[in-house]
């Protein structure tokens, strides 16, 4: 969707668990919105790191998704959030899983990156590591949570998914990938599916960014992420390289969406769910926006 002359590029989801009939305006509305303020960080010289960040985190705040303040609790009855991110040039990655009632897990994920030698923290050890670093709590969970767009009560008590995620590529030429999720409604307690995990459900190099999202337990059985990144590295083209992904999910039961990035500004946003909100926007692609196709 762009060429080699593309100096940053954007693309950006709000998950694949749209439900075909149902009106997604809203959440349109906000990506398109949150789009064209990213496209102004990127022109700005912002980094790619900075700006998948800002945007995941805006994603999580809006309570329009499932991530973050969309979130609904799990079968132990509390919410359990999950996030990563990496950077593309430098290959450093950061990743929360199972962690409770902190507003932004992706900022939190940029933080086990930075500051500490890891690349995921769990549980307890998250909230620990949360607390002492400053980031902010959820203090009145029961008040903060609410059902996000398109979601039904019906929903909450199915296996019901959504994710956000961000892929940016900036004027220095590196690429980003960061992805937040509150899991599957009525998942069980401890469960992590395939977003905090680097390789499944993010992965950034010098070539590609790719944030995934779907049924998590079927896109790490089909490597996700790191499966389209590795073909790309092989010389199969961007398109090709999803769709193996993406139809390998689909044998294995499940259904997924992915958004990519190259470092040439190619764009990519396929999707074998009824749906996937997403929007994307580069310095040769006028920004677009859609839930269906």
């Amino acid at each position: 969707m762009a060429n080699s002359d593309t100096d940053y590029a954007l693309a950006l989801h709000g998950g694949a668990g749209a439900v075909a009939g149902r009106d997604y305006a809203v959440t349109e509305k906000h990506l398109r919105e949150l789009a064209e303020e990213c496209r102004g960080w990127l022109a700005d010289g912002r980094t790619a790191l900075d700006v998948v960040e800002r945007a995941v985190a805006e994603l999580e705040a809006s309570g329009l998704y499932v991530a973050g303040r969309g979130s609904a609790p799990n079968s132990a009855g509390h919410v359990e959030l999950d996030a990563s991110i990496m950077d593309g040039e430098s290959r450093k990655a950061g990743a929360v899983a199972a962690l409770r009632d902190f507003v932004s897990p992706v900022q939190v994920a940029r933080g086990v990156m930075e500051k500490t030698p890891h690349v995921m923290l769990a549980g307890d050890g998250a909230l620990e590591f949360a607390r002492s670093q400053g980031f902010t709590e959820v203090r009145d969970p029961l008040s903060y949570y609410k059902l996000p767009v398109g979601v039904t009560s019906d929903d909450i008590r199915g296996q019901a998914h959504g994710t956000v995620g961000a892929v940016a590529l900036d004027t220095h030429g590196n690429l980003a990938a960061a992805t937040s999720t509150g899991g599957t409604f009525g998942k069980l307690h401890g469960r992590i599916g395939d977003t905090p995990l680097i390789g499944p459900g993010t992965w950034a190099d010098d070539n590609i960014a790719v944030s995934c999202t779907g049924t998590g337990e079927h896109i790490i059985r089909a490597g996700g992420a790191t499966a389209i990144a590795f073909r790309y590295r092989s010389g199969i083209s961007l398109h090709d390289s999803i769709a193996e992904m993406l139809d390998e999910v689909k044998r294995l039961g499940g259904d997924a969406g992915v958004i990519a990035l190259t470092r040439s500004g190619e764009i990519a946003m396929p999707y074998n769910s009824q749906g996937m909100k997403r929007a994307c926007v580069s310095t040769t692609t006028p920004l677009t926006v859609a839930t269906f196709a």
